[in-house]
């Protein structure tokens, strides 16, 4: 189930600047561009008018012009000039574009995508280390063809790293996870395990033949809703992978990383600190994109399954709130066809924008694959 009402990464914010830029998140369209206080500016891409694709034209001062009929938008989302209207002529109150709020973060441009005033908004994902001394960063994409929950769900998942990755960090012959330390909270919540690492292969194992690899201390930490951070720890150095899952549509998900590495810090080595979490993916896509949860058993779960089954409570529990975006689906002639308008905050401010796309919208919630049999329903 996608959700909103929470921060999503939307692009790295070197990639946006005044040219307009057209993104997809959580099965809607967007446009973010930089004003004149070089803050990023993120619209819905539709003009309300003829459905003009915003992105398409471009951007003078804080405002976007629509390629179509010409219509200006402010960065509110408010138009303030029709071309065609006679001088003295008004413009209509629906003419007015929804408008999210951004942050930049991390390297990163975050979007809020939901009407929750400021003071009710769930917690930011914290990244402390970003920017700390002796931490270098490198950053990634990766595409699979499955939910985003689905995805999470593999990350947190702590049992199939000696399967999945037996040829790199996984140790087949010590699959065993007994011991392990649970932090549920509100929000989220993180695992902590000692992982036996995998007896040495190459050359290696010829030089250190007379030396124990010592045990690696890892702990893996659930953000909701789609954020996933793993820090591992090998006494001399630290590695963190820090992930956006982020949900494209309910089939599409692209995770945006960065590794942050307290060793071999030289831009010399970054080429390889790209490639690992590179070759961790491709591993895992094999299992995700092939994986049928819609046909388990609801309830079949085992004690290392206790955060992702802990990530599906919270899942609900945002349903529960009325936060599922399948309620915003927009009726299209095309069954193939489907797009989401999330309502923004300025809904909340202008009565005619809250009721603009009630007889369009008419999707219910749930749907999509079987809960609780491996994944939440998929819009």
């Amino acid at each position: 189930m996608i959700l909103k009402n929470f921060w999503y990464v939307a692009e790295l914010s070197s990639a946006i600047n005044h040219t307009p830029k057209h993104i997809t998140l959580l099965g809607q369209d967007f446009v973010l561009y930089r004003n004149t206080q070089n803050q990023v500016v993120a619209l819905n891409n539709l003009c309300p008018h003829r459905g003009g694709a915003l992105s398409g034209g471009w951007v003078e001062g804080n405002c976007i012009r629509c390629p179509y009929h010409g219509w200006k938008y402010q960065s509110d989302g408010v138009c303030i000039e029709i071309p065609a209207n006679p001088p003295n002529a008004g413009i209509p109150k629906l003419a007015h574009v929804d408008s999210y709020p951004t942050q930049e973060k991390y390297g990163w441009v975050w979007v809020f995508l939901g009407d929750l005033p400021e003071s009710e908004r769930p917690p930011f994902p914290p990244l402390p280390e970003f920017g700390g001394n002796g931490w270098k960063a490198v950053y990634g994409e990766f595409k699979w063809n499955a939910p985003y929950t689905r995805v999470v769900e593999n990350s947190i998942d702590i049992a199939h790293p000696p399967f999945v990755h037996s040829d790199t960090f996984g140790n087949q012959f010590n699959p065993q996870r007994d011991h392990y330390e649970l932090d549920l909270d509100e929000w989220g919540g993180s695992i902590a395990a000692v992982i036996k690492p995998p007896p040495q292969r190459g050359i290696w194992k010829f030089i250190l033949r007379h030396k124990n690899r010592p045990d690696i201390l890892t702990k893996t930490t659930l953000y909701m809703p789609n954020i996933t951070r793993l820090d591992v720890d090998f006494g001399a150095f630290k590695f963190i992978l820090f992930n956006a899952h982020v949900p494209i549509d309910a089939k599409t998900t692209v995770t945006k990383w960065i590794q942050l590495r307290t060793f071999l810090t030289h831009p010399l080595f970054d080429r390889d600190a790209r490639k690992r979490p590179l070759k961790t993916f491709l591993q895992d896509q094999q299992v995700v994109e092939s994986q049928r949860p819609e046909l388990l058993p609801a309830t079949l779960s085992v004690h290392t399954d206790t955060l992702p089954m802990a990530y599906r409570k919270l899942l609900q529990k945002c349903l529960d709130k009325g936060w599922g975006i399948r309620q915003h689906l927009i009726q299209s002639d095309s069954p193939s066809v489907q797009r989401v308008v999330i309502p923004s905050p300025v809904r909340r401010q202008a009565p005619e924008m809250a009721k603009a796309w009630e007889r369009r919208e008419g999707g219910q919630e749930g749907g999509g694959e079987a809960e609780g049999a491996g994944e939440m329903g998929e819009m």
